[in-house]
């Protein structure tokens, strides 16, 4: 079985986020980077699926020379080789599934595992765009029935069920009234929500073996992507600051002002 699944550079959730005073963009200096928390829990599942039906972890990531550190961090938690599309100017999202259409034709896998979303611009959308353009069926938002403290999760057992034919993969996703299973024909692409599984840490051996591990490079003009945004962003403005809390002397001042002033009761 072979996998692909990317994982993309971000701002780690725990820096400071300011934005430039001319809403061009963020103010980059001195952040740190990691890789997508929900790209992290996709090669956590492809590493279980690979680990239990014999495959192998190809891990893409499109950027600068700098993405090289979060496909280094996958592949010491065990992905067997990294795909690095070099590319530094912007990109939107369809400019990203087209990048990685081309990288799924070149590589033929099975599956195809991105998160459902990236945790900076929050857009939720290469995964349909590329199943799209692949004309591959989808499962977006994977996640399961077991919870994150059970045996199977434990045990490093894969949320997404490979049939006995292995012609298809069951997955597990929410909706609105509780869960709902999906069974896709491989290839396929599937999107990995929050609560599909808890990554491993990269081990010092893994972390050694890493450096040796191949990282092939390629470019938008090599694979004939066209990468020019359709979509420009024209500003960008941080959320307006929160009104300081105040404390009420007794529950009859807080209904009133819960029902004169807030108006929700």
């Amino acid at each position: 079985m072979k996998i692909l699944v990317t994982a993309k550079r971000v701002e780690d959730p725990e820096s400071k986020i300011k934005v430039k005073p001319d809403g061009s963009d963020i103010v980059k200096e001195g952040l740190k980077y990691k890789i997508n928390p929900f790209d992290e829990i996709g090669v956590e599942e492809g590493l279980r699926l690979a680990a239990k039906h014999t495959g192998e972890v190809v891990v893409v990531s499109i950027g600068g020379k700098e993405v090289q550190e979060q496909l280094r961090h996958a592949l010491a938690m065990g992905a067997n080789r990294a795909v690095w599309v070099n590319h530094t100017g912007p990109l939107d999202q369809l400019g990203i599934a087209g990048l990685l259409q081309k990288v799924a034709e070149k590589e033929k896998p099975d599956i195809v595992l991105l998160g459902k979303q990236s945790i900076d611009d929050d857009q939720n959308q290469v995964g349909q765009y590329l199943a799209e353009f692949l004309g591959w069926g989808q499962a977006t938002f994977a996640s399961k029935v077991e919870s994150l403290e059970s045996a199977e999760e434990k045990n490093k057992q894969p949320a997404v069920v490979l049939s006995a034919d292995k012609k298809s993969v069951q997955v597990v996703r929410e909706v609105d009234n509780g869960l709902a299973t999906l069974e896709v024909q491989l290839p396929a692409i599937v999107t990995t929500d929050l609560r599909l599984n808890q990554p491993r840490y990269a081990s010092l051996p893994g972390i050694m073996k890493a450096k040796s591990k191949p990282i092939e490079e390629l470019t938008p003009a090599g694979l004939g992507v066209d990468v020019a945004p359709k979509i420009q962003v024209l500003k960008l403005a941080a959320p307006p600051a929160r009104k300081a809390g105040i404390k009420v002397p007794d529950v009859a001042a807080l209904v009133e002002k819960l029902h004169n002033e807030a108006k929700v009761v």
